[in-house]
């Protein structure tokens, strides 16, 4: 799929299931907003929670990642909608339901780039979304 891994580290992040792409892309994503709200000045634990929670909502996420699907090449599409279209869990109240798939599929998109190495693409889409200010 994304053409830097190694034909066996490819395979072995084929026969991840999509949910467990998303949960793990999901933590990835977590800590990234978490880091950078930390970073730009939020001291307080409380504040600082509140304020990630806020970005990583559903709806947030959704938000997310139309802004990136234009700078995404055609593997992180792919992997994207991977996650858009599978099948989720109940969807939260806060959210609805074409939100939260588009949320699982940023997640797996995270998620996928973490597992496989790619921090510096990683970067650089969190860096389009902090340049956006996207719920900061």
């Amino acid at each position: 799929m994304i053409n830097y891994l190694s034909p066996e580290l490819e395979d072995k992040l084929r026969e991840i299931p999509a949910q467990t792409l998303a949960y793990v892309g999901d933590a990835v994503f977590e800590l990234m907003v978490s880091t950078y709200l930390c970073t730009d000045g939020v001291r307080s634990a409380e504040k600082l929670h509140k304020r990630t929670v806020d970005f990583v909502s559903a709806k947030a996420q959704a938000t997310a990642i139309e802004k990136l699907l234009p700078v995404l090449n055609e593997d992180e599409k792919e992997l994207y909608k991977r996650g858009r279209n599978s099948h989720t869990g109940q969807v939260p109240k806060s959210s609805t339901y074409e939100q939260y798939h588009c949320a699982t599929g940023m997640e797996i998109l995270f998620g996928y780039l973490y597992l496989s190495g790619n921090t510096k693409r990683l970067n650089e889409l969190f860096e389009i979304l902090i340049n956006e200010r996207i719920s900061f």
